[in-house]
């Protein structure tokens, strides 16, 4: 990755009365810091074991041989937060790296407020208290060194893991300070001094996943290596049609096989909050419960939905567009008018599928149900909290009965915000009796996803002479009922081109469905970013004008829309900037591509990052897409915390979109996932894996988070490259390469 890893000044913001921290002696000697922050609650007990305490929400302990522990807060999922927050502590701390031990947290909401991973929000919520953390914690070593030495404060500073006396040259370690610093009165954190940037040792600096070790070497580390005393294997037999009802099963000859220790039906439905009706089968091992499920017989009630599909939908779709839109979303002067007076109109229907979001690891959990009805529940989970609600409120047990203890996810992607797996998991294991691992097989992960719902758009535009967009007008059909769209379906008012377009008008019609739904990477974004700047770069063709050009007309001047720095609010300058830069890194319009082979651009902004990416890609004869280079140009603020983990969450996000692009869709018929496994749903293959040169521009804004902005342009760059290579507009996704056939 080539990009400069500095820090821009930016102002302090202003910070809350509410905050404030605690320090006092840790169980076994030492120092331990309790910060309560805005978002972010007290952190947890000082007693607590000798390498544990709360969470990257501010609780350090430093003991007396100058190991420092910090507990990571926000689940982890493979975006390197475990690994990117504490280092937000350490840098302010003036901790060396080498002696920071970093333990993942328990959910514990009283401790550690919202803890969470989704949205890309752990790094603008985080970035400026936890500074303030550790440099609190700095100055309070500071004190104890002066006082030790009887010397002025001002005299003093910091080196990693140490204090100076600046005028004798006198150290002292920081475990030698942690008792006296326990007992100097915490500062006020919105009056500590922070770094300058320019000073940064840690913040900037590409550091290893702290987990690295582990994962390559095959040590327990995940959700599907959790064991406990007594622990017997479960799987869930659920109706393949959603919501269907199990309404009798062959219990007692399965409970006849050899390893199964029991079998049994659970009544779940809609109202259940994520426990739906089958049949659980509890086995020895994991073979053995699984085996037995291929002898299962069940008797369905299918439901209303049993008749649904997705080519029903793709009709409905169509003649929702020749009839007047449910209800208006944004208007802004006057589309139809505008059009009737543009020199040039351009209509097109763009669709994309509903797709799965498939991490590696399998949805799982394990649980220990005790007989005085409290619950240990261990999960790989994006939202523990809620979670823990969820599970007591379906079962109606007290959520202060239930313990979750947040392990490593292997992979979430938005599908780990719903807890459906805890849930019944939970319920299995009470009336088991026993210590259950629930896990799912890859195909109840494909047919049972809160998936990330399709749409429809027919667009409509128009150019004046001289090729500048004066119209736009989008009825969009999507999923939902009476007004209000299913989870992650929506289209918000202030997409781009909205605010762009003199007259511009965005109706949308509603298809209902039982689809289960919920975010993916880049909720929305990832959909409505391949229609909409497929759409302008067909727009550009039509002017006549190259597409680069065309979008930097299209974003004009420098200006924000909205407030800055909020996901509603637009900066068209930082924007601009990411788009040329992407250009120049890609040699637009200035290098001799290979035959076959063309460039194509796009940009997007998506969870307060701005992201511009070119592609450069080929088609074959009959008609395979190859991707040879992406080059992702982004701007989320004025610091790339850890380069090392940025670096790989851009390179998944782009090969995340690409994948999705040439071969993943989730289809329905008869109200059935037609897709059950990877030959149907292909991932990605390392040897089809282009190169991705990354790069951030710095600018003087908050740092923003980095798992989701990356993936939206890189569809219609990909598209946008497909057409200036064979003349054909990609209108539907995924890619069939049949219609890209020339032999």
């Amino acid at each position: 990755m080539n990009a400069p890893f500095r820090s821009a000044p930016q102002k302090a913001p202003r910070l809350s009365r509410r905050m404030f921290l605690r320090a006092g002696a840790a169980a076994g000697g030492g120092l331990f810091l309790s910060a309560k922050l805005p978002g972010i609650a007290q952190a947890a007990q000082a007693g607590a074991p000798a390498a544990p305490g709360p969470a990257l929400n501010a609780y350090v302990r430093i003991a007396t041989d100058g190991i420092v522990t910090i507990v990571a807060k926000n689940p982890e999922c493979g975006q390197g937060i475990k690994t990117m927050l504490p280092m937000l502590i350490a840098e302010e701390l003036d901790a060396d790296w080498k002696d920071v031990r970093i333990v993942m947290a328990d959910n514990d909401p009283v401790a550690y407020g919202r803890q969470v991973a989704g949205g890309s929000t752990s790094t603008p919520t985080n970035w400026d208290p936890l500074r303030r953390v550790g440099a609190a914690g700095r100055q309070m070593l500071i004190e104890a060194a002066a006082q030790t030495w009887n010397v002025p404060a001002a005299e003093c500073a910091t080196a990693p893991g140490l204090v100076r006396h600046t005028p004798t040259g006198r150290t002292l370690g920081y475990g030698a300070l942690a008792e006296k610093a326990a007992k100097v009165p915490a500062p006020k954190l919105e009056t500590v001094a922070l770094k300058d940037p320019k000073t940064f040792r840690i913040i900037g600096k590409p550091v290893s996943n702290i987990d690295n070790p582990a994962i390559v070497t095959g040590k327990p580390s995940f959700g599907i290596d959790v064991t406990v005393p007594g622990m017997k294997y479960a799987v869930f037999q659920k109706c393949p049609v959603f919501y269907g009802r199990c309404m009798e099963a062959n219990l007692d000859e399965i409970k006849a096989m050899p390893g199964i220790r029991d079998a049994f039906m659970i009544e779940g439905g809609k109202d259940l909050g994520g426990l739906s009706s089958g049949v659980a089968i509890i086995g020895d091992t994991w073979w053995h419960a699984n085996t037995a499920r291929q002898k299962l017989a069940v008797k369905w009630d299918e439901g209303a939905f049993a008749q649904d599909s997705t080519d029903g939908y793709a009709a409905k779709a169509a003649e929702l567009m020749t009839q007047p839109p449910h209800m208006n979303i944004r208007t802004d002067g006057d589309a139809d008018a505008a059009l009737s007076r543009a020199a040039k109109v351009v209509e097109a229907d763009y669709g994309y599928p509903f797709v799965s979001h498939q991490p590696l690891e399998p949805q799982n959990c394990t649980v220990r149900w005790s007989a005085d009805g409290k619950l240990e529940i261990w999960a790989p989970t994006q939202l523990p909290e809620p979670g823990r609600q969820l599970v007591a409120k379906t079962l109606a047990v007290k959520p202060e009965d239930i313990t979750i203890h947040m392990i490593r996810c292997g992979g979430g992607f938005g599908r780990r915000l719903s807890n459906d797996y805890m849930v019944e998991a939970a319920a299995i294991s009470r009336q088991a009796g026993v210590p259950v691992k629930l896990l799912w097989s890859r195909e109840d992960d494909m047919r049972h996803d809160m998936y990330r719902p399709g749409g429809y758009h027919r667009l409509k535009a128009g150019l004046d002479a001289s090729g500048k967009i004066v119209a736009w007008k989008n009825h969009f059909v999507s999923f939902g009922a009476d007004g209000k769209f299913i989870s992650a379906a929506e289209c918000a008012p202030t997409e781009f081109p909205a605010r762009f377009v003199e007259n511009y008008r965005l109706d949308a019609s509603l298809i209902p469905t039982q689809v289960p739904t919920g975010p993916m990477r880049a909720p929305r974004s990832n959909a409505l970013s391949f229609a909409f700047q497929s759409f302008v770069d067909e727009l550009a063709h039509a002017a006549g004008k190259d597409p680069l050009e065309f979008q930097l007309a299209l974003l004009g001047e420098p200006r924000i829309f909205g407030e800055k720095n909020t996901r509603d609010g637009y900066d068209s300058g930082r924007m601009a900037t990411v788009l040329k830069t992407a250009a120049e890194r890609a040699g637009w319009g200035k290098r001799q591509l290979p035959p076959g082979h063309a460039l194509g651009i796009a940009h997007f902004f998506s969870h307060l990052g701005y992201f511009a990416e070119v592609v450069e890609a080929s088609v074959d004869p009959s008609g395979q897409v190859k991707v040879h280079k992406v080059w992702a140009v982004g701007d989320v603020g004025s610091t790339i915390i850890n380069p090392s983990g940025a670096e790989n969450q851009v390179q998944g996000s782009v090969l995340d979109g690409i994948a999705q692009a040439l071969g993943q869709k989730i289809t329905f018929a008869e109200g059935r996932t037609q897709q059950a496994n990877f030959g149907q749903y292909p991932l990605m293959r390392m040897a089809s894996a282009p190169p991705v040169d990354v790069h951030f521009v710095l600018t003087d804004n908050p740092p923003t988070g980095l798992g989701e902005p990356a993936l939206p342009p890189v569809i219609p760059a990909l598209c946008n490259a497909i057409f200036k290579a064979t003349g054909k507009r990609i209108r539907s996704l995924p890619i069939d390469p049949a219609t890209l056939k020339t032999a």
